[in-house]
C-alpha cells in the first residue's frame, strides 16, 4: 500500500478474493461458444485465443518467478543482497490482477473497437508499426510518466506502493496500485490500437508485443544479471537501446536515477544515468555462486509440495503447508514432474539464509516421501544425500543437517553410513535428533507427572522416554514389544518410571509417525497430543488439543525468511534446521549421527541464547 493511498488504489474485484477470476468468464464462454457454433468462415479465432494467451502469460510469469528465487537462492550474479520477508510477498501476491485486466481490455476491444475481431495471425506492416511506437513513442513518454510518478504528490499516493520492495522479484514489475496500472495499460494500447485502426494489426503483432513487455518487466526486476558483456561488445550502441537488470534495480535502490522504461536512451539524454550503472554490471556478471556455511538438507513431500516450496508458488509457499483443492486441476503437471524426478533428478538449491555471520542454504533432494519406504529407491536416495555432502565439503560448508531425510532411519542410519565412509569429512553431519528431544521435553506442560509415548521407536523416541524415565516422570507404553525395546535401554532406576499401560492412559501423548487411529480415539477428551516426529499426526478428534512437530520461533534477525517450512507457521523452524545454525554458531565441531545424541541440556541453553524461542502450547483441535 501506498504511503498515503490515492483514488483507485485497489483493484475493482479485490473483495471477490480468488474468486476475481470469475469476472472474465463471461467473456471466454461468449468466445468459446461463437468459435464452436459459428461457421468455419465465421470463427474468430483471434478472440477465442485471448484465453490461452493469458494462462501462457501466466505460466510465462511463473517461470521467471521460480527462475530468480532459484539463482538468487545460489548467488552467481545476483545484484542486490538485501532480504525479502513474508510482508513483501502478501503484497505482491496479487500479481495476475493486471493479466485479468489485460483480458478484459482485449475482450472489449474485439467486441467493440471496428477491425478488434477476426485478426490474421500476421502482418509483417503492422510488427513494423508497433515496433516503431514503441521505440520513438513509448520509451520517451513512459520516461516522463515515470518522472511525474516519482514527483511527491503522485509517489506517496500511488508509486511508493511499487517501490516498497527493495529487493525486486519478476513479480514486482507489475505492482502497482489499479489507478498506475490505467495510466501504463493506456499508454501500452497506442501500437495496439493505432494497429488496428490502420487495419495492421494481427494475432502475432498484439500477443508479441504483450510478450515483449513481460520479459522485459520480468528481466528487469529478476535480481540476476543474466545479459552477456559480449552482446554490448559485439554492438556497442545497444546499451542505449536495452537495459539490464542491474541498470534497473539501481533505480529500485537509488530511487533518483534510471527512470527508462526498457532502452536507457532516454536517461543518457536528460541526465539521469546512475553513475554506478557500468560497476555494478560488471560486478553482478563476475559474481560467483555462494559458499553456504549451513545446508539444511530436505526432500518433497506429496506430490502437490512441489507448489509450496519457495521455487514454487509465493503465495502458497508463503503459508503452511494445506492441501489446496485447485492443484487437482494441475495434475499434468504434477504428474510430469514426479515422472521426472522418479526418472532422473539433481538436488537443488531451494533458499537462502543469512543469521548473525553464518551463510544458510536450504537443498532439496528430488524425492518423495513415499520413495523412503520403498527398498529399491534407497540406494539412489543415499547416493544424492552422499554427493550433496560431498559438494557441501569441496564448497567447505561447516554444518549439512539431515532435516527429514532421516524419517527411516533404516535408510542410512541417521547420517551414519557417511560418515563411516568418509571419516576424514571436515564438514559435520548432523541429524538434530537432540534439540528436537530438548524442544518436545520443554512442550510438556509443567507439572506433568506421567505421559504416554507411542510412535515408531526413533532415535529420538528412546532419547526422550530415557530423558523422562530420568527425571522421574512416569512413561506410559501401549504396546509390549516397544516396553521391552525401551526397558532394555534403561537402567534399573529410570527403568521403574517406565509402565506398560493397561488402563486410563494420561492427557499428555507424546506421538510419533505409526499412531493409529483406534490409539488417537483411546485418548481422554482434552488430551495433548506432541509429536516428536518430523511428520504430524492427522487430527481426529474435535476434544482434544495438537500441538506443532519440533519447532522453534526464529530471531527477527534470521534474514530472508518469507516461505513456512512444509506446515509450520511463519517464522518458525523445525528443530532439525534450527540444529545445524547452533552447531556452526557454536563451533562444535561434532557429528551427531548414528545413536550419538548431543547434549540435550546445552544444545537447549544454546538455542535460547542465539535468540529461538520455544512455540505457544498450541490450542489447535481442528480435525484434518
Amino acid at each position: 500500500m501506498a504511503s498515503k493511498p490515492g483514488i483507485l488504489t485497489e483493484w475493482p474485484w479485490t473483495r471477490l478474493g480468488s474468486f476475481k477470476y470469475l469476472v472474465l468468464s463471461p467473456w471466454i464462454i461468449r468466445g468459446i461458444y461463437r468459435f464452436m457454433v459459428k461457421d468455419a468462415s465465421e470463427r474468430d479465432l483471434s478472440t477465442f485465443l485471448i484465453f490461452p494467451f493469458l494462462i501462457l502469460r501466466m505460466v510465462h510469469n511463473q517461470i521467471w518467478i521460480s527462475l530468480s528465487r532459484y539463482r538468487t537462492a545460489k548467488g552467481n550474479n545476483r545484484i542486490v543482497d538485501k532480504t525479502i520477508e513474508f510482508e513483501q510477498v502478501d503484497r505482491e501476491r496479487n500479481w495476475d490482477d493486471q493479466i485479468i485486466f489485460t483480458g478484459i481490455l482485449f475482450y472489449l476491444g474485439a467486441m467493440y473497437l471496428k477491425g478488434g475481431d477476426h485478426l490474421p495471425m500476421w502482418k509483417t506492416d503492422g510488427v513494423v508499426i508497433t515496433i516503431l511506437l514503441h521505440a520513438s513513442l513509448i520509451e520517451f513518454l513512459y520516461y516522463w510518466l515515470h518522472r511525474a510518478l516519482h514527483h511527491h504528490f503522485l509517489y506517496s499516493r500511488y508509486h511508493s506502493h511499487h517501490h516498497s520492495s527493495i529487493v525486486t522479484e519478476p513479480i514486482t514489475s507489475v505492482i502497482h496500485p489499479f489507478a498506475e496500472h490505467i495510466a501504463y495499460f493506456a499508454l501500452f494500447a497506442i501500437p495496439p490500437v493505432t494497429s488496428i485502426l490502420l487495419g495492421t494489426a494481427s494475432v502475432a503483432t498484439t500477443a508479441g508485443y504483450i510478450f515483449y513487455i513481460d520479459v522485459m518487466n520480468n528481466l528487469g526486476h529478476c535480481n540476476f544479471e543474466l545479459i552477456p558483456n559480449w552482446l554490448f561488445s559485439l554492438f556497442p550502441p545497444l546499451k542505449y537501446l536495452m537495459y539490464t537488470p542491474s541498470f534497473h534495480s539501481l533505480h529500485h535502490t537509488q530511487f533518483r536515477t534510471n527512470y527508462s522504461l526498457f532502452m536507457p536512451l532516454y536517461d543518457y539524454i536528460y541526465g539521469t544515468m546512475d553513475s554506478s550503472t557500468d560497476s555494478l554490471y560488471q560486478k553482478s556478471l563476475q559474481r560467483k555462486e555462494e559458499a553456504p556455511d549451513v545446508i539444511y538438507l530436505t526432500h518433497l513431500t506429496t506430490p502437490e509440495s512441489i507448489y509450496h516450496l519457495r521455487l514454487g508458488f509465493a503465495a502458497l509457499a508463503s503459508k503452511p503447508y494445506n492441501s489446496t483443492w485447485y492443484l487437482w486441476l494441475m495434475w499434468p503437471v504434477t504428474l510430469w514432474s514426479m515422472m521426472v524426478t522418479w526418472i532422473y533428478g539433481r538436488t537443488f538449491t531451494v533458499e537462502r539464509n543469512v543469521f548473525e555471520h553464518l551463510k544458510l542454504q536450504t537443498w532439496a533432494i528430488p524425492k518423495y516421501s513415499i520413495q523412503y519406504y520403498l527398498q529399491w529407491q534407497r540406494e539412489s536416495i543415499n547416493s544424492l544425500i552422499e554427493e550433496a555432502i560431498l559438494e557441501a565439503e569441496v564448497k567447505g560448508t561447516k554444518v549439512v543437517s539431515l532435516g527429514l531425510l532421516n524419517q527411516e532411519e533404516e535408510l542410512n542410519r541417521n547420517g551414519e553410513i557417511y560418515i563411516r565412509k568418509y571419516p576424514s569429512l571436515k564438514v559435520k553431519v548432523i541429524d538434530g535428533s537432540s534439540l528436537a528431544v530438548a524442544v518436545l521435553l520443554n512442550s510438556i506442560p509443567e507439572g506433568t507427572n506421567e505421559v504416554v509415548l507411542r510412535g515408531n521407536l526413533s532415535k529420538v523416541a528412546y532419547a526422550i522416554a530415557n530423558a523422562l524415565c530420568q527425571e522421574g516422570i512416569k512413561v506410559n507404553m501401549l504396546h509390549e514389544d516397544e516396553y521391552k525395546k525401551i526397558k532394555m535401554r534403561l537402567n534399573n532406576e529410570a527403568g521403574n518410571n517406565l509402565i506398560l499401560s493397561k488402563g486410563n492412559a494420561p492427557k499428555i501423548w507424546l506421538v510419533g509417525d505409526g499412531l493409529s487411529e483406534n490409539e488417537q480415539m483411546k485418548a481422554s477428551k482434552g488430551a495433548l497430543f506432541i509429536p516428536f516426529s518430523q511428520f504430524p499426526p492427522k487430527k481426529l478428534r474435535k476434544d482434544c488439543l495438537y500441538s506443532n512437530t519440533p519447532a522453534m520461533l526464529t530471531p527477527k534477525h534470521l534474514e530472508n525468511l518469507d516461505s513456512c517450512e512444509n506446515w509450520l507457521p511463519r517464522r518458525v523452524m523445525s528443530a532439525w534446521r534450527v540444529a545445524g545454525i547452533l552447531h556452526a554458531l557454536e563451533d562444535w565441531n561434532v557429528h551427531e549421527c548414528g545413536n550419538m545424541v548431543f547434549s540435550i541440556h546445552k544444545i537447549w541453553q544454546a538455542s535460547l541464547h542465539h535468540g529461538f524461542r520455544p512455540l505457544p502450547i498450541s490450542t489447535e483441535s481442528k480435525p484434518n
